[in-house]
């Protein structure tokens, strides 16, 4: 983006020249100017992005404070479900209790394209490490408000969920460092597997110690031409780091955001602090266009497992008995109708004859 400089900036800058002799070392006085030239340079270049980021933002499916009517009047553009509550800073998905399950969902079916969701979350508690639990997921998927054993929402749902898993079921030998960010995309026939931790249907993930964090945590979904990247944000450095990137993702439209989250025996807070979801602007060349195609199930392309066979389902034996019955009698209702027919066809002949 090209600075712009304003006539108040050509004010500022004549009098800081101006003042630019006064100083005595001549480098002093070079590097001064410089660094207070930039600055007024970059000023606009900085709000014009700025605005630009707010332009973009779609409020309708975006959560953050305040959080007013959430869950409650017929305008909110959010439901809560289970346990979840909101305070004036957060949406507590799930206290720090056994056994408690709740979740925010949006209403609006989503239709973008491309986009970007960044959201602040926040899991503490006081159990010790690895005696907490279970977690929370970020969803977008085509079915809302259902609950179940997958961080607070079904199993073997259909769409795109974000796992914050930060308890370790499986063997702690393994090869993850908790707590763990993973992202898994559902079909409607795979399950995760909480004794595994969801290593067989996980597309990728990263350690990231986003429990009982001394800095605030975010994580960044982008989704751009069937290509999801997923960052976090946990160390307080305001960097990005990569955590998972797919490419040939490809997701259908019309599907919900949502955050769920779980406790079992173990227990946390789970806090939303905002959702924000971001539409990008991306060009398309006319091939690009072309090879787009709709698409009903959520794959990633050249992946097996994302491949569902539709089988023609086999008749049991109740139903060909009774597909049989009534096939016999309905050729019987046939004779017998066809046999009145012919008796009466065969009477008004005889009467001609008389």
């Amino acid at each position: 983006m090209v600075a712009t400089v304003t006539e108040s900036n050509l004010g500022l800058l004549r009098s800081f020249f101006f003042l630019c002799p006064m100083f005595h070392l001549k480098n002093i006085r070079k590097t001064t100017c410089l660094f207070l030239t930039v600055c007024l340079l970059m000023s606009p270049s900085l709000a014009e992005d700025q605005e630009f980021i707010d332009d973009f933002l779609k409020r309708e499916y975006s959560l953050a404070k305040p959080y007013r009517g959430l869950g409650l009047s017929s305008s909110s553009q959010w439901d809560l479900m289970g346990t979840a509550m909101v305070t004036p800073d957060h949406v507590r998905l799930t206290p720090d209790l056994q056994s408690r399950q709740g979740a925010v969902w949006s209403r609006i079916p989503f239709f973008e394209r491309d986009w970007e969701l960044k959201v602040q979350f926040k899991i503490h508690g006081v159990g010790k490490k690895n005696l907490n639990g279970d977690g929370m997921a970020i969803w977008l998927t085509k079915d809302r408000m259902q609950n179940g054993p997958v961080f607070g929402n079904m199993d073997q749902f259909v769409g795109l969920g974000i796992l914050l898993d930060t308890y370790p079921n499986a063997d702690k030998t393994h090869d993850k460092s908790f707590p763990y960010v993973s992202l898994m995309l559902g079909n409607g026939t795979l399950s995760y597997d909480h004794d595994s931790d969801g290593r067989h249907t996980e597309l990728g993930g990263c350690t990231a110690m986003v429990r009982n964090a001394i800095y605030d945590t975010f994580l960044l979904v982008r989704y751009s031409k069937n290509r999801l990247k997923l960052m976090v944000d946990v160390d307080g450095k305001q960097e990005w780091k990569d955590c998972a990137d797919v490419t040939g993702l490809r997701l259908p439209p019309g599907y919900f955001f949502g955050a769920s989250s779980a406790t079992g025996d173990l227990s946390d807070n789970h806090d939303i602090i905002s959702m924000k979801l971001y539409q990008l602007t991306i060009e398309r060349s006319l091939e690009e266009e072309q090879e787009e195609e709709d698409v009903t199930v959520p794959r990633v392309d050249d992946m097996d497992q994302f491949t569902v066979e539709i089988q023609e389902e086999s008749m049991s034996g109740v139903q060909f008995f009774f597909t049989v019955l009534f096939s016999i009698l309905g050729l019987g209702v046939l004779a017998v109708v066809g046999l009145v027919v012919y008796g009466r066809w065969k009477e008004n002949r005889r009467k001609r004859f008389y």
